[in-house]
């Protein structure tokens, strides 16, 4: 019989909603909207009738109100214990938290939030184009903290597209792999969308397991023209592991292995692979999610991961008691109105835009 203990496939499963996901990782979600035309009030300029408004994940017409009433996304909401990375790869997000932190960003930008010991926020998805559509498509990844950064102080980055870096790899048949890297190192990888010189690799949040030189996290996006072939090199820390989400294209090779349909394939940690886009016709695409776990007991209720059941009656107490800072906002679905420009305005007044960043890289 064949050895298969060495295959760097350990698993392959179909995707589902959430996107399963392994230690350190709690969560991923794929927002994917075609959002029509906006109206006055930057919702959708379409009828909201058959939808359950306040809990609408139907998909009806291709596109979902969530949580939103006028406006789709999520509303006020509290975490604790973990972190949100929010990768926004068309449209908008406009951000609103209890810190009075606010931000509008969208096309490639990534925030990273660190809950810590809790922070309210919101989530909403303007629809700033009445004349054409308004398409939406991001990934939301919960990040576990280990215990002693579960009550470290919340932190709020964003990483604009302008400073993310990306590796362009041309394969022999002179087909192109691009790879986004928003955590962890990949060697090439140091120029951004534009082809500009950029510094890597992006620092994560202080109190991060992204942050730990042993921790070995990686959050890379992965486009391949149809035909291209590209090495995954092998992960950096032992004990690592790693998952890859194949999420669009019609069939791609994982070292040697075909697969048809979207998956999540679990690969062993130490294993450098072929990745090839099967199909001559159309782009293929996936997302890697990969490091060291953490290894704790968790237990989760809602948006408050902690590592105990005392811990998640402390949040939910703390949370009834404190609003976890407060609310500093009119309402608990903010936008930020009709200027397109992306933005950041940091808790203690900073304001940052991607040109000043770009600027200073």
């Amino acid at each position: 019989m064949p050895d298969t203990s060495r295959d760097p496939i350990l698993q392959i499963k179909p995707l589902g909603f959430p996107w399963e996901t392994i230690d350190p990782f709690l969560f991923c979600v794929y927002h994917d909207d075609a959002y029509p035309q906006g109206n006055a009030q930057m919702g959708p300029n379409a009828s909201l009738a058959g939808r359950d408004m306040g809990q609408d994940f139907s998909r009806k017409d291709g596109w979902s109100m969530y949580h939103g009433a006028e406006v789709p996304g999520f509303p006020s909401h509290p975490h604790r214990g973990f972190e949100t990375v929010t990768i926004v790869r068309k449209g908008l997000i406009d951000h609103s938290d209890s810190l009075g932190a606010a931000a509008r960003f969208g096309g490639g930008d990534v925030q990273w939030l660190t809950a810590g010991k809790g922070v309210v926020h919101s989530e909403m998805f303007p629809l700033l184009k009445t004349d054409a559509p308004n398409p939406l498509e991001l990934f939301q990844i919960w990040l576990n903290l280990p215990a002693s950064s579960k009550m470290s102080a919340p932190h709020f980055t964003m990483f604009w597209s302008e400073q993310i870096p990306r590796q362009l790899v041309t394969d022999a048949l002179g087909r192109m792999t691009e790879v986004t890297v928003i955590a962890g190192q990949l060697q090439g990888a140091n120029v951004n969308a534009a082809g500009a010189p950029v510094s890597a690799p992006l620092a994560p949040p202080p109190d991060s397991w992204a942050a730990q030189s042993d921790a070995d996290v990686a959050i890379w996006t992965i486009r391949m023209a149809p035909g291209a072939s590209w090495t995954l090199p092998a992960a950096r820390g032992q004990g690592t592991r790693r998952q890859l989400y194949f999420f669009k294209g019609s069939a791609v090779s994982v070292a040697g292995q075909g697969v048809s349909q979207h998956a999540a394939i679990e690969l062993r940690g130490d294993a450098r692979l072929e990745l090839k886009n099967d199909d001559q016709g159309a782009e293929a695409e996936l997302l890697l999610l990969q490091g060291r776990p953490i290894a704790e007991p968790v237990a989760q209720y809602g948006p408050f991961v902690m590592n105990t059941k005392a811990e998640i009656s402390q949040a939910i107490a703390d949370y009834q008691r404190t609003q976890f800072g407060g609310w500093p906002w009119p309402d608990s679905a903010p936008v930020h109105g009709r200027d397109p420009a992306r933005f950041a305005r940091h808790p203690d007044g900073r304001e940052e835009n991607p040109a000043a960043v770009a600027a200073r890289s």
